[in-house]
């Protein structure tokens, strides 16, 4: 497992190829990677400023990512947030799940970015023509996190 908070931008490809090169036993590969959006809720954004409490943000993230590894037959898991000033266009989230098989990795993935959006401590403020303004969290995130509370994994 490998858990990283940072300022400095990645390469979301080179991510993905550094988690298979670490085992050639790995079948499949599933990497999200989530970009900050110039619009959100009908509104421009020029720009987003992610802040998080460093130790407590890591602690939270290694918990995720631990439930996920307990969970599913995964060979690597990688979770890399950025934090500090962000543009549009800009890659904010990798997380990439590693297995044997391609059904453990893609629900592992899921869950991983499920939980990520509801339980991790991270804070959005965006920045637009209409000024500034916190992000709150959405209904639909909840709902889609909820659902693992009811299944059992593969």
């Amino acid at each position: 497992m490998a858990i990283r908070v940072q300022n400095a931008p990645f390469d979301p490809g080179a991510e993905v190829n550094a988690l298979h090169a670490a085992n050639v036993g790995i079948g499949a590969v599933v990497g999200f990677v989530g970009y900050v959006r110039d619009f959100n809720a009908g509104q421009d954004v020029a720009g987003m400023f992610l802040e998080h409490y460093p130790g407590m943000t890591e602690k939270a993230l290694a918990k995720i990512a631990v439930e996920a590894e307990q969970r599913w037959p995964l060979l690597r898991l990688e979770i890399l947030h950025r934090v500090g000033a962000l543009e549009p266009g800009e890659p904010i989230v990798f997380v990439g799940t590693a297995s044997a098989h391609r059904e453990a990795a893609f629900e592992a993935c899921n869950f991983v970015m499920d939980y990520l959006k509801t339980r991790a401590p991270f804070w959005k403020k965006e920045h637009g023509s209409t000024g500034a303004s916190w992000v709150e969290g959405r209904a639909s995130d909840q709902q889609a996190a909820q659902r693992w509370q009811d299944e059992t994994p593969s």
